[in-house]
């Protein structure tokens, strides 16, 4: 940030007063600006015991598998969030939505909540960020062409959890060491 929304001066990256840690703050007229994590949203689809995924059309993991996620909207609960990706990536309208899981990942200030679901009359389709979208088993997850770890930790506790008929919200901390 290199500019006041309020005024249009400057800003310099420092502690401002009542603040525990530095922020952009305006040299003019002081005000604070706050950056603060991206929150990402995506549902766990199935129909039956499979698995609704789809194929990125877009970087970064073009070509990769993943499950229907992206960018919660400022005005938007993270469930519409979740549902509105659903039906942008794979046409699918998300029934039934459940928590599930949570990541937060600090070291790229982002949050990640993802909710099991169904999808209504078990139909889907492709999406303009998909290249294409499909139902697997368990035994057909293309694990070795999963776009992002988070995705490959969900699926694997969803797959343990389904066996026992459990599904209870985890939350994990992805941290690793800033440069």
């Amino acid at each position: 940030m290199k500019f006041c929304s309020q005024c249009g001066a400057s800003v310099t990256y420092r502690m401002a007063p009542d603040e525990d840690r530095e922020r952009h703050v305006c040299d003019a007229c002081d005000t604070v600006h706050y950056i603060n994590p991206k929150v990402i949203v995506g549902c766990l689809p199935t129909v039956g015991e499979k698995i609704l995924m789809c194929k990125r059309a877009i970087e970064p993991r073009y070509g990769k598998w993943t499950l229907p996620a992206g960018f919660m909207e400022n005005g938007e609960t993270s469930a519409d969030g979740a549902a509105r990706e659903t039906l942008e990536e794979a046409a699918a309208i998300a029934t039934n939505m459940t928590l599930y899981r949570i990541f937060d990942v600090p070291h790229i200030s982002q949050v990640y909540l993802f909710y099991r679901c169904g999808i209504e009359n078990d139909e889907f389709g492709i999406g303009p960020e998909s290249l294409e979208s499909a139902l697997f088993s368990e035994e057909e997850i293309p694990w070795d062409e999963l776009a992002f770890p988070t995705v490959r930790e969900l699926l694997r506790e969803f797959l343990q959890d389904r066996q026992v008929g459990e599904y209870p919200v985890r939350n994990t901390v992805i941290d690793y060491p800033r440069r």
